[in-house]
């Protein structure tokens, strides 16, 4: 552990079992509506149960749920942009995108992507945890309680939304997106669920599980080591503060087993391996997109892991695109080349108007 912690700070059950659930193509018929301004009522299910009074309504297209479940420990939100359009063609079915958020981060991250926001699509951000890395975890009795946020995401919250929202639903006409810790969770879900999802998109991601650097990030968030990562790995501005850390501390085991490659030790990390071929094939048919910078301690690697990706897809035959912006001046003004929103924002400014139009070529 000490290894890998130096390597990232001075460089910077088993795997995941396939879903049980399968969301199927049949169109759900959407529950009813509130009358006025008020965003659509939605009904429980799929093991999900709203908080009374959990519900935050910023506008008829914009609002955040509460739901409790056994999968994981304590209360979790969901915020959801509908289409400006959502309204005023009842008989409208959209695509559905879903974004996952970064370490340290919230829901609200969200909102520091306008281009997430979108009148072609509904985007669904749900919680991930400050350390969820997107995964059942190892272990079930840390601190944390129940941590099966892989089912949660996918076996409960993608039906929970074809169920309660007019989304088309299939994988043609949904996405995952995610950044950082989150990019992880995009691509990871991507090859662990492709008859769901058939475009992936992953920026900054940590997405190469063969690196000690990436493997220290997840040691990081393990052990509640603060500092730039967190810093940087959300949508609040660094120094406010507001960044407390990823939650209690649990073993460094806690996630993926054992992270050190002796007598196959690590076999959970090398499963779920984003960059391992036998992963990457999952993705043939899919749409993959990758952004990275390559400043500072930690887009230095996620430029790294995201090459590394992108040659195994190419060796592979299968298409991608990568889009290194490197110290970001080509990108946008407000971009460093970091681990930041600064660069995040413009990034997905330039991914959703590709996505949308892929959404809309696939009829």
């Amino acid at each position: 552990m000490g290894t890998l912690l130096t390597a990232w700070r001075t460089r910077t059950r088993t795997a995941v079992a396939a879903a049980a659930l399968t969301v199927t193509a049949t169109l759900a018929t959407p529950f009813a509506h509130a009358e006025g301004s008020a965003p659509p009522v939605l009904s429980d299910g799929f093991g999900l149960t709203q908080v009374a009074g959990g519900t935050q309504v910023r506008s008829d297209t914009d609002f955040t749920i509460t739901v409790t479940t056994r999968q994981v420990e304590g209360e979790h939100k969901i915020r959801i942009f509908l289409p400006s359009g959502y309204r005023a063609d009842p008989e409208k079915r959209w695509p559905v995108t879903y974004f996952l958020h970064g370490g340290g981060g919230t829901v609200d991250d969200a909102a520091a992507a306008p281009a997430l926001h979108s009148d072609s699509m509904i985007t669904v951000v749900p919680d991930a945890g400050l350390k969820g890395w997107f995964a059942d975890w190892v272990m079930q009795n840390t601190a944390e309680g129940a941590a099966n946020w892989e089912t949660f995401h996918l076996e409960q919250v993608v039906p929970f939304i074809d169920a309660n929202l007019r989304t088309i639903a299939d994988k043609r006409h949904r996405a995952v997106v995610g950044l950082s810790m989150g990019g992880f969770g995009a691509l990871h879900y991507g090859e662990a669920r492709p008859d769901l999802f058939g475009h992936v998109a992953s920026l900054s991601g940590g997405i190469d599980f063969g690196m000690a650097e990436v493997r220290g990030a997840v040691l990081a968030t393990e052990l509640n080591v603060t500092g730039a990562w967190c810093a940087v790995s959300t949508s609040t501005p660094s120094g406010t503060g507001q960044c407390t850390g990823y939650g209690p501390t649990v073993d460094s085991d806690a996630i993926f087993g054992s992270p050190y490659p002796v007598l196959n030790a690590d076999r959970v990390w090398k499963a779920v391996d984003p960059a391992a071929t036998a992963n990457l094939a999952e993705l043939d048919g899919a749409e993959v997109t990758l952004y990275t910078g390559d400043q500072g301690l930690i887009d230095h690697f996620t430029r790294i892991a995201a090459r590394n990706v992108k040659t195994r897809l190419d060796q592979l035959g299968l298409p991608s695109r990568l889009v290194d912006y490197g110290d970001g001046s080509a990108l946008a003004p407000t971009c460093d080349g970091g681990h930041n929103y600064g660069c995040w924002a413009p990034a997905l400014a330039d991914y959703i108007p590709r996505l949308q139009a892929s959404f809309g070529t696939a009829g």
